[in-house]
C-alpha cells in the first residue's frame, strides 16, 4: 500500500457535496417573482434615497442572517460611497430587511429593521430593476467570510438539508472588538520534517509520514494501538504536514483529548505553531485565536467540533480522532457531523485525510471498503504486546457464581481487583451515573414507574425512598401493578452506587468517582478504584492495572442500531487504558461471551467487527449504505410533510410511528416533541448516490412550509439528515 499523492478514489462527498461557487442562488418559495423578474431589463443600482453610491461595483451581494430555508440566498444592496473602502467581500455588514410574509421585496424598500449579514460580492448591476436599499453599516473591515469557507459552508447546508446563515453560525464565532484590533503574530516558517516515531509500530506509518511531509495527500482510517501514544502520534503527523508548507486541522471529542494533543503538539513543534479552538474558551480568546488562523499567523488547528470550519490557510492536513463520539454531532442547525464536514473540506481542498481510534465505526470502514482511503493499522505482533488480557463473564458463569448472586461482582472479577490493587489503581466502568438509575418489581422484573407521571424510578442513597427521575416525587408506599409485589430491585447500578459497595469491600483503598458531574483529567499512579462512566475515564499514571467493565448487557440492550458499535467502542476506550498483558494489565468484562461485540474485545478486532456490521447493513440497506432522514413532529403536520415532498423516485418511507414522551423537566434534545406531547417519527431512506436528490427535496418542502405559514408553523416539524439514533 502507498500512500501518494492522489491515493484512493473518489467518493460520494466529492461527486454530490455541492454548493459550487457562483451557482445561481436558490428561489425556493419565490420561483413566481423571480420568472417576472427576469424578463425586466437590468438597471443601475439606484437607492430609495437618492445617496451617492460608490463609482465601481455600486452593488453589494448580502447574505442576510436569517436562518430560514426559504430566504436562503442572497440580496442586492447599493454601496454608498462613503462605505466603498470597506465593504469588501467578506466584511460583517447591517441591512434593512423587510419584515411581514408577501411584502418582502429582496431587502429592498424603506421598512424593515436592521439585520446583520455577511457581504459576499460586490456587482457592477443587479438583476432586480427597481432601487436598491443602501448598506446601512460595515460592522468591522475584518474580511471575516472567504471565497473556502463559503464554499464548504454551502456544501454543508446542501448535505444537510440546511440554511446556509446557520452553517456560517457555527462557522465564524462572534466579533469581539478587542480581540479584532489586536494584531496577530508573524507567522513562523515551516518546522523540519519530523522522525516516524512511534508510527514505526504500524506497517505502512513512516510512509504516511513521509508523504504528508513530500507534500501528497494520503487518505487513511488509521486503527490506533491501546495505550497513550496516539496523541504524539498525532502530532507527528500535523509536524508533518507543516514541513510541507500546509496547515493541518484536527478534531477531538472533548477537552481532555484538545489538552493532551495540545501538550503533544508543544513538545513537537514548540511553543507558538498551533491554535486551540474550544467552544469553553472565553469570546475574546477564541476570536483571537480564529483570527490568527484566518490572517495566517497561525497554520496548524486543534479543537473540538468548534473547530470543524476553522479557515486554515494551504489545508494540507484534516484529522479526526474518535469519530462514533457523539460529541461530534452538532446539535444546532442543520446538525452537521464532524467526520462528513471534514470529509468535505478534504474533497474541496484536495487535503489529506486522517480518521483514527482506538476502535472502527462502520462509517471508517465503508471509507475503505470503497478505496477512498487506506487502512493504517499495526500488525498482530505489536497490538499483541500492547494490548491488555481481556477475559469475559457470562451469564452461565453468574448463574454457578456463589458471589455473584450474593453480590454484584462475580468471583472473577473480585479476583481481578484484589490483585490489580497490589500493583496499582483499578478502572471500573459503570453504564450509568447516579446512584441506582432504574428500579424494577424484584418479582416480575417490570420497570417501576411513578403513579403521579409514570415517570421511571430511581433508587437513592441507603434508607431513602425511591423517587422518580421525571417528576422528583418520593414514592415510599410503591407496589407492582402487574404482580403486586411491594420488593424493588436494582435493573441498572449507577456509578455512586458501585463506589459506595467498593468502598466497603476495600475499606482501605481510596475510592474515585469520575462522570457528568465531576470528571477526573487524570489519577496517580498509586493502588485505588476509580469507579467512571462510559467516555469520563480518566488516564491513570503508568496505565490501570485492572479494569472491570460492568453491566455489558445496559449497553448491548439498547433499541438503537449503533448499540453493538457503540458498545465495543466504550469499553475499547477504558481497556486501552489499561497496562499491556506482559505489564499484567487485566479486563473483565461481564457481558455474554458468545455476543459479536464482546468477542471483538477479547481479540481487540474493531475493524473486523465494523467490516462485519458494514455487510449486515448493506444487505438490509441500513446507513451508512444508504441515505436516511428522519421526519418528526405531531402527526397531522408529519403527515402533511410527506404528503407535499417531492422525494425522488427511489425513496422509501418507514413509519411513522410514535416517538416516546419527552419527561417533563428534562432538557429537551433537538427533533425531540416537547415536555409531554406525542410526536412521531418518520424515516425516509434512498439508496447511494441519490443523497443528494433526497436533502434536495426535504429542503424545498421544508422551505415551502416556511414561507405558507411562517418560521413559527414550519418548526413543528423537523428534519435531521442522517440521524445517529436510528432505533
Amino acid at each position: 500500500m502507498g500512500f501518494g499523492k492522489n491515493a484512493g478514489v473518489s467518493s460520494e462527498n466529492e461527486q454530490t457535496g455541492g454548493g459550487a461557487q457562483g451557482a445561481p442562488p436558490e428561489q425556493l418559495a419565490l420561483i413566481r417573482e423571480s420568472v417576472r423578474k427576469a424578463a425586466v431589463p437590468r438597471a443601475k443600482p439606484r437607492t430609495w434615497r437618492g445617496a451617492a453610491l460608490a463609482p465601481k461595483l455600486p452593488v453589494a451581494r448580502v447574505l442576510v442572517d436569517k436562518g430560514v430555508l426559504h430566504l436562503d440566498r442572497y440580496f442586492d444592496y447599493a454601496v454608498p460611497e462613503e462605505l466603498d473602502a470597506d465593504a469588501q467581500p467578506g466584511v460583517r455588514v447591517r441591512v434593512r430587511f423587510g419584515a411581514g410574509r408577501g411584502r418582502v421585496r429582496d431587502g429592498r424598500r424603506e421598512g424593515g429593521g436592521l439585520i446583520d449579514g455577511f457581504l459576499v460580492e460586490r456587482r457592477a448591476e443587479s438583476d432586480y430593476s427597481g432601487p436598491l436599499a443602501a448598506l446601512a453599516q460595515v460592522v468591522s473591515p475584518e474580511p471575516v467570510l472567504g471565497e473556502e469557507l463559503l464554499g464548504l459552508a454551502r456544501a454543508v447546508a446542501d448535505r444537510y438539508a440546511g440554511s446556509l446563515a446557520d452553517v456560517l453560525q457555527l462557522a465564524v464565532p462572534p466579533r469581539n472588538a478587542r480581540a479584532e484590533r489586536r494584531a496577530s503574530p508573524d507567522p513562523l516558517p515551516p518546522p523540519p520534517a519530523p522522525a516516524a516515531g512511534s508510527w514505526e509500530r504500524y506497517a505502512h506509518g513512516p510512509a504516511f509520514l513521509a508523504a504528508l511531509a513530500s507534500g501528497g495527500t494520503p487518505r487513511a482510517v488509521w486503527n490506533a494501538l491501546p495505550g497513550p501514544g496516539w496523541a504524539e502520534e498525532l502530532a507527528r503527523a500535523v509536524a508533518a504536514a507543516l514541513a510541507s508548507g500546509r496547515g493541518a486541522l484536527v478534531v477531538l471529542p472533548d477537552g481532555r483529548a484538545v489538552a493532551r494533543l495540545d501538550a503533544a503538539l508543544t513538545d513537537v513543534l514548540g511553543e507558538g505553531r498551533h491554535a486551540v479552538l474550544t467552544a469553553d474558551a472565553g469570546p475574546e480568546k477564541r476570536y483571537g485565536q480564529w483570527l490568527a488562523v484566518r490572517r495566517g499567523s497561525v497554520r496548524a488547528v486543534i479543537g473540538t467540533r468548534a473547530a470543524m470550519f476553522a479557515p486554515v490557510r494551504d489545508l494540507g492536513l484534516v484529522a479526526l480522532w474518535d469519530d462514533g463520539d457523539d460529541s461530534h454531532s452538532e446539535q444546532h442547525a442543520p446538525q452537521p457531523h464532524a467526520r462528513e464536514v471534514l470529509l468535505l473540506r478534504a474533497a474541496q481542498d484536495r487535503c489529506a485525510f486522517l480518521l483514527g481510534g482506538w476502535s472502527c465505526t462502520v462509517e471508517a470502514a465503508q471509507l475503505v471498503e470503497r478505496g477512498w482511503a487506506k487502512p493504517l493499522v499495526a500488525g498482530r505482533e505489536q497490538l499483541r504486546a500492547a494490548a491488555p488480557l481481556v477475559r469475559t463473564v457470562g451469564d452461565e458463569d453468574l448463574a454457578r457464581d456463589e458471589a455473584a448472586r450474593a453480590a454484584r461482582l462475580p468471583t472473577l472479577a473480585w479476583q481481578a481487583v484484589r490483585d490489580g490493587l497490589r500493583h496499582g489503581p483499578v478502572l471500573v466502568q459503570v453504564p450509568r451515573r447516579g446512584y441506582v438509575p432504574r428500579m424494577a418489581c424484584a418479582v416480575c422484573r417490570a420497570p417501576a414507574r411513578c403513579r403521579h407521571c409514570s415517570g421511571p424510578l430511581e433508587g437513592q442513597e441507603a434508607g431513602a425512598a425511591s423517587r422518580c427521575g421525571w417528576c422528583g416525587r418520593e414514592e415510599a408506599g410503591w407496589h407492582c401493578p402487574e404482580c403486586g409485589s411491594f420488593r424493588l430491585r436494582a435493573q441498572v447500578v449507577g456509578a455512586r452506587r458501585t463506589a459506595e459497595e467498593l468502598g466497603r469491600a476495600f475499606p482501605a483503598v481510596p475510592v474515585r468517582t469520575s462522570g457528568r458531574e465531576h470528571v477526573l483529567d487524570t489519577v496517580p499512579g498509586a493502588p485505588a478504584l476509580v469507579v467512571s462512566t462510559p467516555g469520563a475515564e480518566p488516564v491513570a499514571e503508568g496505565g490501570y492495572a485492572a479494569a472491570l467493565l460492568l453491566d455489558g448487557w445496559a449497553m448491548l440492550g439498547r433499541p438503537d442500531l449503533r448499540a453493538g458499535e457503540d458498545a465495543l467502542r466504550r469499553w475499547i476506550a477504558a481497556a486501552a487504558l489499561v497496562r499491556p498483558q506482559s505489564a499484567g494489565g487485566t479486563v473483565v468484562v461481564v457481558a455474554e461471551p458468545t455476543l459479536r461485540p464482546v468477542q471483538a474485545l477479547v481479540r481487540w478486532d474493531p475493524v473486523g467487527h465494523a467490516v462485519r456490521e458494514l455487510g449486515e447493513r448493506a444487505e438490509l440497506g441500513f446507513p451508512p449504505v444508504s441515505r436516511m432522514a428522519a421526519v418528526s413532529g405531531p402527526a397531522e403536520a408529519v403527515a402533511e410533510f410527506l404528503g407535499a415532498v417531492e422525494l425522488p423516485g427511489e425513496a422509501e418511507v418507514l413509519g411513522p410511528v410514535p416517538l416516546p414522551v419527552t419527561a417533563v423537566g428534562r432538557a429537551r434534545r433537538p427533533g425531540a416533541p416537547p415536555p409531554g406531547e406525542q410526536w412521531e417519527r418518520a424515516l425516509v431512506r434512498v439508496p447511494p448516490g441519490r443523497g443528494a436528490a433526497l436533502t434536495s427535496a426535504l429542503k424545498a418542502a421544508q422551505a415551502a412550509r416556511m414561507a405558507r405559514g411562517g418560521a413559527n408553523g414550519a418548526t413543528r416539524v423537523w428534519v435531521r439528515v442522517d440521524p445517529p439514533d436510528i432505533g
